[in-house]
């Protein structure tokens, strides 16, 4: 019983293995017909690929034939045209050389015409010899007198006349110089004044400082005065206390102490404690943080004028300048706006504009050191500017602005005009009424000691000087050499901002009455 189980179970086995046998073999047979039909499909793919990347492929071998006989045809076209051009260049010249020979044909002609006429002329002219020597032998037969004593007389009256004429042609000559120079120079001069922003500022030796009450004048003066007299030793500025309401005058010279001194004032009465000890306290942090904004004064300025590699003692000097003035005018003003005049005027006669407007800055150190030696302050800042390793051409600007030292360069006279320029204009400094009346009868005075002036006018506040001459004493060619030596004398003489125009004037009246 047990082997027909065994053989039961091996029947099944084996029945089992043939089903899954027969199984593979139709999967097998499927999987074949399926890949069969894949291979097709993709064949067919690969056909209809193949025709469409053929068609893609002469489109594209048309278009390209189609850009090749496109090119062809420019380049053909452009042949075209320069085959014209060219041959249209040869009737050009063709054209241009027959004219050419055609013009040499009239310039032969043409020569030979002259040389007819020269020929004439050459026969003329000995004709003409011929009779002058004729009329000669006859003027002196009538006359008496050779042709040299006839010309030494022709010469000795027409001698006068001669000079007359050489002093008149003269003259001209030198007015007409005169003109263009001094029309070039006003040119730069009116150009450069109006490239460069100037501004009126007029400054006193007093400062009034605002308060809120008058009560606050009993706590400045302090107790019999103790406090008024701790600030003035402290700042060495006279501070006085009056009736005027809300104000008390701060008065000195010295621009840098009454700064000081207005600054302490106002952290004193801000600050409200106010008594000797505290007043030294605040005046000594008062000076500290002035040197401290000239230094930074000195540093911008030298910033905003493009200047740099000055020493450290040069731009504290020259943020000093702010606190000093010179006739009215502030200093630190003035040497900017010389300085900037002398960039434009430096570039407007080719030179190098750094250099004009550093020797411009410059150019007054001299009048802000801190000792006081005996000697002008132009020497003075040149010697400080030495010291200080600037260039010579600089120092030399330096010095000679005032001529103290002769001019070495192209830059000193530029500093010379330009400092002028910045001190004469009109409102730029302050001048004493003693003074200007003064000037104005010294010029008077000195046009009228000359012989035949009848009157004399300062006018445009001395910048123009009128002379009136009688008409019987002088006469027009000594009227130019009046003004002229009157210029020349006022020149020599006189100090005056700017130049003085000297006019004179000669006419002739005739009056007669109808009765």
């Amino acid at each position: 019983m047990e082997i027909n189980i065994i053989a039961c179970v091996l029947i099944a086995i084996i029945a089992l293995t043939i089903g899954i046998v027969a199984t593979m073999i139709v999967q097998r047979n499927m999987a074949s017909s399926r890949a069969n039909a894949i291979i097709d499909e993709a064949r067919n793919e690969a056909e209809v690929i193949k025709k469409n990347k053929l068609l893609e492929a002469r489109e594209e071998e048309l278009k390209i034939v189609g850009e090749a006989e496109k090119q062809a045809n420019q380049r053909m076209q452009k042949i075209q045209q320069s085959e014209s051009r060219i041959k249209q260049r040869e009737l050009q010249l063709n054209q241009q050389q027959s004219e050419n020979q055609r013009a040499r044909n009239e310039n032969e002609q043409t020569k030979a015409k002259l040389n007819d006429r020269l020929a004439a002329a050459e026969a003329r002219q000995n004709e003409l010899d011929a009779l002058r020597l004729h009329a000669q032998e006859e003027l002196e037969r009538v006359s008496g007198l050779s042709s040299e004593e006839a010309k030494e007389k022709l010469i000795e009256s027409l001698k006068d006349e001669a000079k007359t004429a050489a002093q008149s042609y003269i003259n001209d000559i030198m007015d007409e110089a005169k003109l263009t120079a001094n029309k070039e120079a006003k040119r730069i001069v009116v150009q450069s004044i109006q490239r460069v922003a100037t501004e009126t500022a007029i400054e006193n030796s007093v400062t009034v400082f605002q308060i809120d009450s008058d009560e606050i004048k009993g706590r400045i003066i302090g107790r019999e005065g103790r406090n008024i007299r701790a600030l003035e030793a402290a700042t060495g500025i006279e501070i006085i206390v009056d009736d005027t309401p809300e104000a008390i005058v701060l008065s000195g010279f010295d621009p840098v102490r009454r700064e000081i001194a207005r600054l302490a004032l106002h952290q004193l009465v801000t600050d409200g404690r106010i008594h000797p000890a505290r007043i030294e306290e605040v005046v000594a942090k008062v000076r500290r943080q002035v040197e401290e904004e000239i230094i930074e004064t000195g540093k911008r300025t030298a910033i905003d004028l493009g200047i740099h590699g000055l020493h450290p003692e040069l731009v504290r000097l020259v943020g000093k300048m702010k606190y000093r003035s010179s006739y009215g005018q502030n200093l630190l003003q003035h040497s900017r706006e010389t300085a900037n005049l002398c960039a434009v005027m430096a570039s407007e006669l080719g030179l190098n504009p750094k250099k004009a407007r550093r020797a411009g800055l410059l150019h007054d150190i001299g009048k802000v050191p801190d000792e006081e030696p005996e000697l002008p302050h132009a020497l003075l800042g040149m010697k400080l500017a030495e010291k200080y390793k600037e260039k010579p051409e600089i120092c030399n600007a330096i010095g000679a602005h005032h001529d103290e030292v002769e001019m070495s360069s192209l830059l000193a006279p530029i500093v010379q005009v330009c400092d002028a320029i910045s001190g004469a204009r009109p409102g730029a400094r302050r001048e004493m009424v003693e003074a200007y009346i003064k000037r104005l009868n010294d010029l008077e005075q000195l046009a009228l000691s000359y012989p035949g002036v009848i009157k004399t006018y300062a006018i445009q506040a001395g910048r123009e000087l009128r002379v009136i001459v009688g008409a019987d004493k002088i006469d027009d060619i000594e009227t130019e050499k009046l003004s002229a030596e009157i210029a020349k004398r006022i020149q020599d003489e006189m100090t005056y901002p700017g130049q003085v125009k000297i006019t004179v004037i000669r006419e002739t009246r005739s009056v007669s009455f109808a009765k």
